[in-house]
């Protein structure tokens, strides 16, 4: 159990989510196994008792999830609405509260899967392992973060920046790291069978290191003989080792019980192009600017942009499109194959890139990468107007 404390407590440092060994970490096994304890611990203990969780995740964020986190808290309600895709769908909404005290966490915690509480830190569980935890985490850090950069562009449009939120943004940016510049190639294609599972494992490690996921959102896939090799749904792309199922494009077997969510938009993709090599991951910039339009006020989808959005929109030369996860009447399936011919990818409605490509990842990484650095640019570019 310790090691596998260790394990996320390292991956929080590695995702820049958290400074080294600032966490606190607690496992329920036969007794609660802490990492350390400090004054926090025998609050947090208690909640094992009141609630049906197996594990714990407490940490002040690092920056800049940190000043974001402190400036959101100050200028919202009790909860912070952040408007992108998984927010959506996993976690509703982000309470914080700054009564540090076991009734009020619980209750809270009964009801959402987060907890942010102001000068402390974000509370996360597990009801089965630390992973929960760990992705609970990520998934909060990286709501803030669309929450505020998108909104802050909404203001900066409409001008009613406050002194205080320009103040921010302009710490904030000075934090943001730029993107990391790569020059060595992923495994060369086309490839066989017995190669698939290491160029899968190879190009989903890459994406994860470059920041281009966040979470365990993302997904990846390959075409060979009409079978899809595609990731699980809830793997990690750094950690694919039996987390790929192979389903036969013609769904002549259940595998695909447990693929990834987004295989019937892969296998649309493989339908209508020629294309063998799929990846999917939820560059900040990218989902940020995907949810920046000049029609809100007066389209009659507003609210269900993420589902309805009747508008050609692009940022450059990549399309946004709308849709969502699964084959639904709005599923990515519909919307993601006609508007990828052609185009380095495309960016869905507050939910990240795909790209595609014919031969292997190369060109489908490095397209995901430009393509967050595009958006990243225009940001700045739109911010600065």
């Amino acid at each position: 159990m310790e090691k596998l404390i260790q394990k996320y407590n390292d991956k929080l440092f590695k995702h820049g989510l958290t400074e080294r060994d600032e966490p606190l970490i607690g496992t329920l096994d036969a007794e609660i196994i802490w990492n350390k304890t400090n004054k926090t611990t025998n609050i947090l203990e208690k909640l094992f008792k009141t609630l049906n969780i197996n594990s714990i995740i407490f940490s002040e964020p690092a920056e800049p999830y940190k000043t974001i986190i402190e400036y959101l808290t100050k200028t919202s309600s009790g909860i912070i609405y952040p408007e992108d895709c998984e927010t959506r769908t996993f976690l509703h909404e982000l309470p914080y509260t700054k009564n540090f005290d076991v009734q009020t966490i619980t209750n809270i915690l009964k009801e959402r899967k987060s907890l942010i509480i102001p000068g402390h830190g974000i509370i996360t569980f597990g009801t089965v392992s630390p992973e929960q935890a760990f992705v609970t985490f990520s998934s909060v850090c990286f709501a803030v973060y669309i929450k505020f950069f998108s909104d802050y562009l909404e203001h900066k449009k409409h001008r009613t920046i406050t002194n205080e939120e320009e103040k921010t943004f302009n710490k904030i940016a000075l934090m943001i790291n730029p993107y990391p510049e790569f020059s060595f190639s992923l495994m060369k294609g086309p490839f066989s069978k017995e190669k698939v599972y290491k160029a899968l494992n190879e190009a989903g490690k890459i994406t994860v290191k470059s920041k281009l996921v966040d979470s365990y959102f993302g997904n990846i896939s390959y075409l060979i003989d009409n079978i899809i090799y595609i990731s699980q749904t809830g793997s990690s792309l750094d950690e694919l080792d039996g987390y790929i199922d192979t389903c036969p494009i013609d769904n002549s077997s259940c595998a695909g019980i447990t693929a990834s969510s987004e295989l019937s938009a892969h296998k649309q993709i493989y339908l209508d192009t020629d294309n063998t090599a799929i990846l999917h991951g939820h560059p900040k910039f990218s989902v940020i600017l995907s949810m920046d339009c000049n029609q809100q006020n007066m389209c009659k989808y507003k609210n269900q942009c993420h589902t309805k959005c009747p508008y050609k929109r692009f940022v450059n030369d990549i399309p946004i499109v709308p849709g969502e996860v699964g084959t639904g009447p709005y599923g990515l399936y519909k919307t993601i194959p006609s508007a990828i011919k052609g185009k380095r990818g495309v960016i869905v409605y507050g939910h990240g890139a795909f790209t595609a490509c014919k031969k292997d990842f190369n060109e489908a990484f490095n397209n995901l990468l430009s393509i967050e650095k595009m958006c990243k640019q225009e940001y700045f570019k739109r911010a600065n107007i």
